[in-house]
């Protein structure tokens, strides 16, 4: 579908309000949790967020990222979502024009919670690392898998290219944050690039040495740095296997 088309359905239901918006029987429970799960609980929703967490992205990119996820509820999601106060569609200049859907302020304070999520999933024994990763979801996994306790006086900027997507990622003593529109970062302390996200699992998450031949990641920079800031992501050996 192209995304003036569905720019012109999603604005087909953006004065609805959200109780003709709802989906099946709600909870009727007070509870927050309750709620949050009534607006973000469907089906692709969170992943929809999810893929809008390091800035606004046309249609045509989300569906892209999920492609599993049909043109026609993608637009419904989208609607519902920006209803809800948590996405808002606007005009991109990056896409001369064209209309695009980012998070709100609102919608945005969902990062930690998607952090957390990503954490509490690891213990999971049905875990599937075999699966598929998209370039955002690996950045999200980044920052929820780092182990702040490691990090020490390392003070880097590192270029994450995966694909045609670039991010920068800043490492400060405090944590790691991701910034998009990484191809700006003309001198990083770090580069990883490889031509997928499941390309840097076995090094960040799987234990696999950097450099090993084989692997699909390629590292520019000191390898002794490298090696470190790989390192923060490693698990403990008493915690379950990914």
């Amino acid at each position: 579908m192209a995304l003036d088309d569905t720019a012109c359905s999603s604005a087909a239901l953006r004065g609805t309000s959200i109780e003709a918006l709802r989906h099946g029987r709600w909870y009727g429970d007070a509870c927050g949790c309750a709620l949050t799960m009534e607006l973000v609980g469907e089906r692709w929703s969170l992943l929809i967020v999810r893929e809008l967490l390091l800035g606004p992205r046309r249609f045509n990119e989300v569906r892209a990222a999920l492609p599993a996820l049909s043109a026609k509820t993608l637009s419904e999601r989208l609607a519902t979502l920006e209803v809800a106060g948590i996405v808002r569609s606007d005009r991109l200049e990056r896409a001369n024009g064209a209309r695009g859907y980012g998070l709100t302020a609102w919608g945005q304070e969902l990062a930690p919670v998607l952090q957390a999520m990503v954490r509490w999933a690891q213990a999971s024994v049905i875990r599937n690392a075999a699966l598929p990763m998209t370039p955002v979801s690996l950045m999200l996994a980044l920052v929820a898998r780092l182990r702040p306790e490691r990090i020490g006086g390392l003070d880097l900027w590192i270029a994450f290219d995966i694909a045609e997507q670039r991010f920068a990622g800043r490492l400060l003593p405090g944590g790691l944050t991701i910034h998009p529109g990484g191809d700006a970062l003309q001198a990083p302390d770090l580069r990883f690039a490889a031509r997928s996200a499941t390309d840097f699992a076995p090094v960040f998450f799987e234990g696999a040495p950097l450099g090993k031949d084989g692997h699909k990641l390629i590292c520019e920079g000191d390898p002794q740095l490298a090696s470190r800031f790989v390192a923060l992501f490693a698990r403990k050996a008493d915690e379950t296997s990914t």
